[in-house]
Protein backbone atom coordinates (compact mmCIF):
# COMPACT_ATOMS: atom_id res chain seq x y z
CA UNK A 1 0.00 0.00 0.00
CA UNK A 2 1.02 3.61 -0.48
CA UNK A 3 0.19 4.22 3.19
CA UNK A 4 1.14 1.85 5.96
CA UNK A 5 -1.98 0.52 7.72
CA UNK A 6 -2.08 0.72 11.48
CA UNK A 7 -2.39 -2.30 13.74
CA UNK A 8 -5.83 -1.02 14.65
CA UNK A 9 -6.89 -0.93 10.99
CA UNK A 10 -5.64 -4.48 10.44
CA UNK A 11 -7.61 -5.59 13.51
CA UNK A 12 -10.72 -3.84 12.21
CA UNK A 13 -10.40 -5.55 8.83
CA UNK A 14 -9.86 -8.92 10.50
CA UNK A 15 -12.95 -8.42 12.64
CA UNK A 16 -15.05 -7.48 9.60
CA UNK A 17 -13.90 -10.55 7.71
CA UNK A 18 -14.47 -12.82 10.69
CA UNK A 19 -17.99 -11.44 11.13
CA UNK A 20 -18.64 -12.22 7.46
CA UNK A 21 -17.71 -15.87 8.08
CA UNK A 22 -14.13 -15.90 6.80
CA UNK A 23 -12.42 -18.70 8.69
CA UNK A 24 -8.89 -17.43 8.03
CA UNK A 25 -9.76 -13.79 8.60
CA UNK A 26 -6.34 -12.71 9.89
CA UNK A 27 -4.48 -14.27 6.96
CA UNK A 28 -6.97 -12.80 4.50
CA UNK A 29 -6.61 -9.35 6.06
CA UNK A 30 -2.85 -9.56 5.62
CA UNK A 31 -3.21 -10.53 1.97
CA UNK A 32 -5.71 -7.79 1.24
CA UNK A 33 -3.51 -5.15 2.88
CA UNK A 34 -0.51 -6.34 0.89
CA UNK A 35 -2.42 -6.27 -2.40
CA UNK A 36 -4.09 -2.87 -2.03
CA UNK A 37 -2.45 0.12 -3.71
CA UNK A 38 -4.32 2.75 -1.69
CA UNK A 39 -6.57 3.15 1.32
CA UNK A 40 -9.59 3.53 -0.95
CA UNK A 41 -8.60 0.42 -2.86
CA UNK A 42 -8.28 -1.52 0.37
CA UNK A 43 -11.77 -0.41 1.44
CA UNK A 44 -13.17 -1.64 -1.88
CA UNK A 45 -11.41 -4.98 -1.63
CA UNK A 46 -12.57 -5.58 1.93
CA UNK A 47 -16.13 -4.69 0.95
CA UNK A 48 -16.03 -7.15 -1.94
CA UNK A 49 -14.75 -9.94 0.30
CA UNK A 50 -17.27 -9.18 3.05
CA UNK A 51 -20.00 -9.34 0.39
CA UNK A 52 -18.94 -12.91 -0.35
CA UNK A 53 -16.74 -12.62 -3.41
CA UNK A 54 -13.97 -15.27 -3.42
CA UNK A 55 -10.72 -13.99 -1.95
CA UNK A 56 -8.83 -15.01 -5.09
CA UNK A 57 -11.11 -12.95 -7.32
CA UNK A 58 -10.68 -9.97 -5.01
CA UNK A 59 -6.89 -10.32 -4.96
CA UNK A 60 -6.75 -11.06 -8.67
CA UNK A 61 -4.71 -14.22 -8.22
CA UNK A 62 -4.61 -17.69 -6.68
CA UNK A 63 -1.63 -19.75 -5.61
CA UNK A 64 -1.40 -23.09 -7.41
CA UNK A 65 1.67 -25.34 -7.18
CA UNK A 66 3.82 -22.35 -6.26
CA UNK A 67 2.55 -20.42 -9.28
CA UNK A 68 0.58 -17.19 -9.08
CA UNK A 69 -2.44 -17.76 -11.32
CA UNK A 70 -4.37 -14.68 -12.47
CA UNK A 71 -8.06 -14.89 -11.54
CA UNK A 72 -10.69 -12.57 -12.98
CA UNK A 73 -14.19 -11.94 -11.55
CA UNK A 74 -16.58 -14.75 -12.42
CA UNK A 75 -13.84 -17.24 -13.33
CA UNK A 76 -13.65 -20.59 -11.52
CA UNK A 77 -11.05 -20.45 -8.75
CA UNK A 78 -8.60 -23.40 -8.90
CA UNK A 79 -8.96 -25.55 -5.79
CA UNK A 80 -5.99 -26.78 -3.84
CA UNK A 81 -7.16 -30.38 -4.39
CA UNK A 82 -6.66 -29.90 -8.12
CA UNK A 83 -2.91 -29.64 -7.50
CA UNK A 84 -3.09 -33.42 -7.19
CA UNK A 85 -4.62 -33.72 -10.67
CA UNK A 86 -1.82 -31.51 -11.99
CA UNK A 87 0.88 -33.55 -10.23
CA UNK A 88 -0.42 -36.81 -11.72
CA UNK A 89 -0.54 -35.27 -15.19
CA UNK A 90 2.98 -33.91 -14.79
CA UNK A 91 4.38 -37.32 -13.82
CA UNK A 92 2.83 -38.95 -16.87
CA UNK A 93 3.86 -36.15 -19.25
CA UNK A 94 7.45 -36.39 -18.05
CA UNK A 95 7.53 -40.00 -19.24
CA UNK A 96 6.86 -39.05 -22.86
CA UNK A 97 9.71 -38.23 -25.25
CA UNK A 98 8.01 -35.22 -26.86
CA UNK A 99 4.94 -34.74 -24.70
CA UNK A 100 1.68 -33.37 -26.00
CA UNK A 101 -0.84 -32.25 -23.38
CA UNK A 102 -4.43 -31.04 -23.52
CA UNK A 103 -6.25 -29.32 -20.66
CA UNK A 104 -10.01 -29.53 -21.24
CA UNK A 105 -12.39 -27.34 -19.19
CA UNK A 106 -9.26 -25.36 -18.40
CA UNK A 107 -10.88 -22.49 -16.48
CA UNK A 108 -8.10 -20.12 -15.46
CA UNK A 109 -5.53 -22.41 -17.08
CA UNK A 110 -3.96 -23.40 -13.76
CA UNK A 111 -3.36 -27.06 -14.68
CA UNK A 112 -1.99 -26.12 -18.09
CA UNK A 113 0.31 -23.52 -16.53
CA UNK A 114 1.54 -26.14 -14.04
CA UNK A 115 2.31 -28.55 -16.88
CA UNK A 116 4.26 -25.88 -18.75
CA UNK A 117 6.25 -25.01 -15.63
CA UNK A 118 7.18 -28.60 -14.84
CA UNK A 119 7.51 -30.27 -18.26
CA UNK A 120 9.98 -28.41 -20.49
CA UNK A 121 9.12 -28.59 -24.18
CA UNK A 122 5.56 -29.83 -23.73
CA UNK A 123 3.23 -29.00 -26.61
CA UNK A 124 0.19 -27.72 -24.73
CA UNK A 125 -3.38 -26.92 -25.71
CA UNK A 126 -6.19 -25.77 -23.42
CA UNK A 127 -9.89 -25.29 -24.10
CA UNK A 128 -12.90 -23.84 -22.33
CA UNK A 129 -16.41 -22.92 -23.39
CA UNK A 130 -16.51 -19.78 -21.19
CA UNK A 131 -15.05 -16.70 -22.94
CA UNK A 132 -14.07 -15.11 -19.61
CA UNK A 133 -12.18 -18.23 -18.58
CA UNK A 134 -10.42 -18.35 -21.95
CA UNK A 135 -9.29 -14.75 -21.57
CA UNK A 136 -7.98 -15.52 -18.09
CA UNK A 137 -6.25 -18.73 -19.21
CA UNK A 138 -4.48 -16.86 -21.99
CA UNK A 139 -2.97 -14.56 -19.37
CA UNK A 140 -1.68 -17.54 -17.40
CA UNK A 141 -0.48 -19.74 -20.25
CA UNK A 142 0.76 -17.01 -22.55
CA UNK A 143 2.51 -17.83 -25.79
CA UNK A 144 3.92 -21.10 -24.42
CA UNK A 145 0.68 -22.91 -25.26
CA UNK A 146 -2.55 -22.44 -27.20
CA UNK A 147 -5.79 -21.56 -25.39
CA UNK A 148 -8.86 -22.13 -27.54
CA UNK A 149 -12.49 -21.20 -26.97
CA UNK A 150 -15.07 -23.91 -27.56
CA UNK A 151 -16.81 -26.99 -26.23
CA UNK A 152 -14.36 -29.68 -25.09
CA UNK A 153 -12.55 -31.09 -28.15
CA UNK A 154 -14.36 -28.95 -30.73
CA UNK A 155 -11.73 -26.18 -31.05
CA UNK A 156 -8.69 -28.48 -31.08
CA UNK A 157 -6.76 -28.81 -34.35
CA UNK A 158 -7.59 -32.08 -36.06
CA UNK A 159 -3.86 -32.77 -36.44
CA UNK A 160 -3.82 -33.58 -32.70
CA UNK A 161 -5.96 -36.68 -33.16
CA UNK A 162 -4.00 -39.71 -31.99
CA UNK A 163 -1.09 -37.61 -30.68
CA UNK A 164 -2.08 -36.56 -27.15
CA UNK A 165 -0.02 -38.14 -24.38
CA UNK A 166 -1.80 -36.51 -21.44
CA UNK A 167 -5.43 -35.42 -21.63
CA UNK A 168 -6.52 -33.65 -18.44
CA UNK A 169 -10.04 -32.58 -17.52
CA UNK A 170 -11.19 -30.90 -14.35
CA UNK A 171 -14.71 -31.13 -15.72
CA UNK A 172 -17.60 -29.94 -13.52
CA UNK A 173 -18.78 -32.81 -11.32
CA UNK A 174 -21.26 -31.24 -8.90
CA UNK A 175 -24.76 -32.73 -9.33
CA UNK A 176 -27.22 -30.05 -10.41
CA UNK A 177 -29.36 -30.38 -7.28
CA UNK A 178 -26.30 -29.97 -5.04
CA UNK A 179 -25.27 -26.59 -6.42
CA UNK A 180 -27.79 -24.86 -4.16
CA UNK A 181 -25.91 -26.24 -1.14
CA UNK A 182 -22.49 -24.97 -2.25
CA UNK A 183 -20.88 -22.03 -0.45
CA UNK A 184 -22.21 -18.71 -1.78
CA UNK A 185 -18.77 -17.64 -2.98
CA UNK A 186 -18.84 -20.53 -5.45
CA UNK A 187 -22.47 -20.68 -6.55
CA UNK A 188 -22.88 -16.89 -6.78
CA UNK A 189 -19.49 -15.85 -8.11
CA UNK A 190 -18.30 -18.65 -10.38
CA UNK A 191 -19.75 -19.54 -13.77
CA UNK A 192 -22.51 -22.15 -13.53
CA UNK A 193 -20.99 -23.99 -16.49
CA UNK A 194 -17.86 -24.60 -14.39
CA UNK A 195 -19.84 -26.23 -11.58
CA UNK A 196 -22.87 -28.08 -12.99
CA UNK A 197 -22.16 -31.70 -13.92
CA UNK A 198 -25.76 -32.69 -14.59
CA UNK A 199 -28.12 -34.92 -12.64
CA UNK A 200 -25.43 -37.20 -11.19
CA UNK A 201 -22.50 -34.84 -11.74
CA UNK A 202 -20.94 -36.98 -14.45
CA UNK A 203 -22.49 -35.71 -17.69
CA UNK A 204 -19.39 -33.82 -18.85
CA UNK A 205 -17.11 -36.66 -17.81
CA UNK A 206 -19.13 -38.97 -20.07
CA UNK A 207 -18.64 -36.64 -23.01
CA UNK A 208 -14.91 -36.31 -22.33
CA UNK A 209 -14.40 -40.07 -22.04
CA UNK A 210 -16.53 -40.88 -25.10
CA UNK A 211 -14.12 -39.15 -27.47
CA UNK A 212 -10.86 -39.55 -25.57
CA UNK A 213 -9.45 -42.49 -27.53
CA UNK A 214 -9.82 -40.52 -30.77
CA UNK A 215 -7.31 -37.98 -29.45
CA UNK A 216 -4.98 -40.02 -27.25
CA UNK A 217 -1.76 -41.44 -28.56
CA UNK A 218 -1.22 -45.18 -28.04
CA UNK A 219 -0.39 -45.56 -24.36
CA UNK A 220 -1.68 -42.05 -23.62
CA UNK A 221 -3.68 -41.19 -20.52
CA UNK A 222 -6.93 -39.42 -19.69
CA UNK A 223 -7.02 -37.91 -16.19
CA UNK A 224 -10.24 -36.62 -14.62
CA UNK A 225 -10.73 -35.16 -11.17
CA UNK A 226 -13.82 -36.53 -9.45
CA UNK A 227 -15.06 -37.27 -5.94
CA UNK A 228 -14.36 -40.42 -3.97
CA UNK A 229 -18.08 -41.22 -4.05
CA UNK A 230 -18.25 -40.84 -7.84
CA UNK A 231 -14.97 -42.56 -8.67
CA UNK A 232 -16.45 -46.03 -9.20
CA UNK A 233 -18.91 -44.76 -11.79
CA UNK A 234 -16.23 -42.59 -13.40
CA UNK A 235 -14.10 -45.74 -13.73
CA UNK A 236 -16.99 -47.60 -15.37
CA UNK A 237 -17.43 -44.70 -17.81
CA UNK A 238 -13.75 -44.97 -18.73
CA UNK A 239 -13.94 -48.73 -19.22
CA UNK A 240 -17.04 -48.45 -21.43
CA UNK A 241 -15.09 -46.11 -23.68
CA UNK A 242 -12.04 -48.29 -24.20
CA UNK A 243 -9.80 -47.03 -21.41
CA UNK A 244 -8.22 -49.07 -18.64
CA UNK A 245 -9.04 -47.14 -15.45
CA UNK A 246 -7.33 -46.82 -12.12
CA UNK A 247 -8.26 -44.62 -9.17
CA UNK A 248 -5.66 -42.65 -7.25
CA UNK A 249 -6.17 -40.27 -4.36
CA UNK A 250 -4.54 -37.94 -1.85
CA UNK A 251 -5.78 -37.87 1.72
CA UNK A 252 -3.80 -34.69 2.37
CA UNK A 253 -5.56 -32.78 -0.42
CA UNK A 254 -8.87 -34.69 -0.21
CA UNK A 255 -8.47 -35.34 -3.92
CA UNK A 256 -9.50 -38.21 -6.17
CA UNK A 257 -8.38 -38.69 -9.78
CA UNK A 258 -9.34 -41.43 -12.22
CA UNK A 259 -6.66 -42.20 -14.81
CA UNK A 260 -7.51 -44.06 -17.99
CA UNK A 261 -4.88 -45.76 -20.15
CA UNK A 262 -5.37 -46.00 -23.90
CA UNK A 263 -4.29 -49.21 -25.63
CA UNK A 264 -0.72 -49.21 -26.87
Amino acid sequence: MSVSPSTELKSTITASLRAAGCVFAEDEARLLVSAASSAAGLDTMVARRVAGEPLEQVLGWAEFRDLRIAIEPGVFVPRRRTEYLASQAIMLAQQADSPVGVDLCCGSGAVGAALLAAVPGIELYATDIDPEAVRCARRNIGSAGQVLEGDLYQPLPTALRGRVDVLVANAPYVPTAAIATMPPEARLHEARVALDGGADGLDVQRRVAAAATQWLAPGGHLLIETSERQSSETSRIFARNGLTPRVTSSDELDATVVIGLADS
